[in-house]
């Protein structure tokens, strides 16, 4: 029973649907015949590649561009390329016109009307696109007595139509409405090399496969990508077509276009086009302010007579005073203004040479690792090599890659010019080992050398690299970066205990007369120097606090010699003796195989120049250097202040960080708290 029940509910479902399909494909197709009638223009409106419009005695003339990106072009009056959203609500308007109603011509004439009664014997507008080779006139008459429709007579001649107003307000807009305001089709992203043609220069720049840009013609130098990509941008963007006066043969003359003063070419995938630029418009001259992205006012634009090669229809247009120096100068204002070109990271090796000066070499101990050796080769003996200071070298390479020109000098110096500028003596040589790059084009390990020079100007330093013959003005404050002395690159942290391993005493003396300052070692009661210091004051115990954390991680501030001598410190302002000396001993965790030393010493001068102290040491293959702040300040409280000055706050003489965690201790109490 139940599957009897089933097949003729299924037999019931497959009429219900035969039925439904069936009634709704009827009603589909009734819905696309009524459409279909109301459309006025059949499917040739979907193949359009010309349309012309006759309005008020003057005809216009659009085409489809198939060879130019299919893109739509103003052929009459002149060419220029159209407005694309102007034409596709064109073509929209034509591709889905609906009349409201219609009648025939015939039935027109039988009622005793003629065509001159609806307008369309004279036409205000007359429409003919092609399409598939075949020509469609069509022509728009008069306005409808009520509801501000349109007459519109068939392509074919014998229908009229009426239609909304919008096909009029499509197919009538101005010609200044029809044309593209923009002077350059080729979108930035497209353009592969532009050339800038003044009267007595020629600038040629290309972009390579890697978008970097280079200057070809007059010199071969290396392009400054942004700015050239922001001029590229400002053409094709920013160039607007403003006024296209109706000149006479006679005009040109003016106009200066016979013989442009600037002319600017952009090169795209298998086409160019060339801008020429003529005279300016003398009554708006320098009148026109052109507005920046934030909304002000940038600079004032000059308004130039200007033409697009191969084309005879001349335009007005707008140029920002900037943008026509920069092209104008394009030699210098394009060219890159960095010194050097090379990616931080292939850099292997900094060589660094001066007059009178033994050279050394920077040089990576692993190549690809940022850790780096400083070398020094003097004749007849082994190298002499340290640990680099890693941040030092990176800020040296930062600076070497941001060095710029303050002027362009030369592109061709002479032997005297060289000589006066310091190129024969070269106050610096450094030249930077590459495992790649160094160029546009190169791929393989490479070198690049540069060379400074002083003349007799001061304030001024001028620049070059051997593989060019270009020399620019530079600051010389790249001089003083880049010392040639090797302490000057020498690894600043000098010890880090390892983990668990503590100061267990230290000493500070008078180096002359043996009197102690400060001397505390623990015990077994008091093990830890909480409980060492306890009974301090808050200002020593603060010192002492700082004390020992600087001298777990000793890190020297600026190196002053390159040998320890025990019986003076070789300052930056000549020799000093050593007023006291610091005697420590350390506790390394049992089974701990270090080579550590369980003593250290540092002699120290006394304080001078106001925030400069000098250290000592025979560890660390010989040490002479400027201690840090922190350190200075707690050994000042431990040699003067809390002796000459107990009533100094406590807060004016501790270092910023005194408090912190003396590494495997906790930062020392106040004398209340417990230990």
């Amino acid at each position: 029973m139940r599957s009897k029940v089933t097949i003729v509910l299924l037999f019931l479902n497959v009429v219900l649907f035969y039925y439904i399909f069936h009634y709704e494909k009827a009603r589909l197709d009734e819905r696309a015949v009524m459409e279909a009638r109301k459309r006025v223009y059949g499917p040739e409106v979907a193949t359009i590649d010309s349309i012309t419009r006759t309005q008020n005695g003057l005809t216009i003339k659009l085409e489809r561009k198939e060879g130019k990106g299919e893109t739509w072009w103003l052929t009459q009056p002149y060419e220029w390329p159209a407005d694309p959203y102007a034409v596709n609500r064109m073509l929209s308007e034509l591709q889905f016109l609906e009349h409201d109603t219609s009648f025939t011509v015939a039935e027109m004439l039988k009622s005793g009307q003629t065509l001159a009664e609806y307008g369309l014997e004279k036409p205000s507008i007359t429409l003919t696109f092609t399409s598939a080779g075949k020509s469609y006139v069509s022509k728009i008459g008069d306005n409808t007595e009520i509801a501000n429709r349109l007459y519109l007579l068939s392509p074919d001649g014998d229908r009229i139509h009426v239609v909304k107003r919008s096909l009029a307000d499509s197919v009538g807009v101005p010609l200044d409405v029809l044309r593209s305001k923009s002077v350059f089709t080729i979108p930035v992203f497209e353009v592969r090399s532009m050339n800038v043609q003044t009267p007595t220069l020629k600038v040629r720049l290309q972009r390579d496969a890697n978008a970097r840009w280079s200057l070809e013609a007059p010199i071969s130098a290396r392009a400054n990508k942004s700015k050239v990509e922001v001029t590229i941008n400002a053409l094709t963007d920013g160039l607007k077509a403003n006024d296209f006066p109706d000149l006479s043969a006679s005009d040109l003359e003016r106009t200066g276009l016979n013989a442009p003063s600037l002319s600017i070419t952009l090169e795209g995938n298998l086409r160019r086009e060339t801008l020429l630029l003529g005279n300016p418009v003398p009554s708006k001259s320098n009148s026109i302010p052109s507005t920046s992205p934030t909304g002000g006012t940038s600079n004032k634009t000059q308004e130039y007579y200007a033409k697009m090669e191969n084309k005879s229809v001349v335009f007005t247009v707008p140029i920002s005073h900037d943008l026509i120096e920069d092209l104008r100068n394009a030699q210098d204002t394009l060219r890159d203004p960095h010194m050097l070109d090379f990616d931080i990271p292939t850099v292997t090796a900094i060589s660094l040479g001066a007059p009178n000066e033994i050279g050394l070499t920077l040089q990576q101990l692993v190549s690809g690792t940022p850790q780096w050796q400083v070398v020094v080769r003097l004749s007849g003996q082994a190298p002499l090599t340290n640990q680099a200071d890693t941040a030092i070298v990176d800020e040296l390479l930062q600076k070497l890659r941001l060095l710029s020109k303050t002027e362009y000098l030369s592109d061709a110096p002479t032997a005297s010019q060289l000589e006066n500028w310091g190129f024969n003596r070269p106050e610096r040589e450094i030249t930077l080992n590459l495992s790649s790059g160094g160029g546009p084009k190169r791929t393989d390990a490479s070198t690049i050398t540069l060379q400074i020079g002083v003349g007799q100007e001061k304030g001024v330093a001028f620049a070059r690299t051997t593989d060019a013959r270009f020399v620019y003005q530079i600051l010389p404050d790249i001089l003083d970066a880049t010392p040639v002395i090797a302490r000057h690159y020498r690894q600043r942290l000098l010890r880090t205990l390892p983990e668990g391993a503590r100061i267990q005493g230290l000493s500070l003396t008078e180096r002359e007369s043996g009197k102690p300052i400060y001397v505390k070692q623990l015990s077994e009661t008091q093990n830890t120097w909480v409980l060492a210091v306890a009974n301090e004051s808050e200002a020593r115990r603060k010192a002492i606090g700082a004390l020992l954390t600087n001298l777990h991680t000793l890190r020297a501030k600026e190196f002053t010699a390159d040998l320890f001598n025990p019986d003076h410190a070789d300052t930056r302002d000549g020799p000093r003796p050593w007023k006291y000396r610091l005697d420590l001993n350390f506790a390394f965790p049992s089974g701990d195989t270090s080579a550590q030393n369980p003593t250290s010493t540092l002699f120290l001068t006394e304080r001078f120049g106001g925030n400069t102290q000098v250290a000592g040491t025979d560890e660390f293959g010989g040490a002479v250097f400027e201690i840090t702040q922190e350190l200075l300040d707690a050994i000042f409280t431990l040699t003067y202040r809390e002796k000459n000055d107990p009533g100094t706050p406590a807060s004016a003489i501790t270092p910023a960080d005194s408090t912190t965690p003396i590494q495997t201790e906790p930062a020392l109490p106040s004398p209340s708290a417990k230990p």
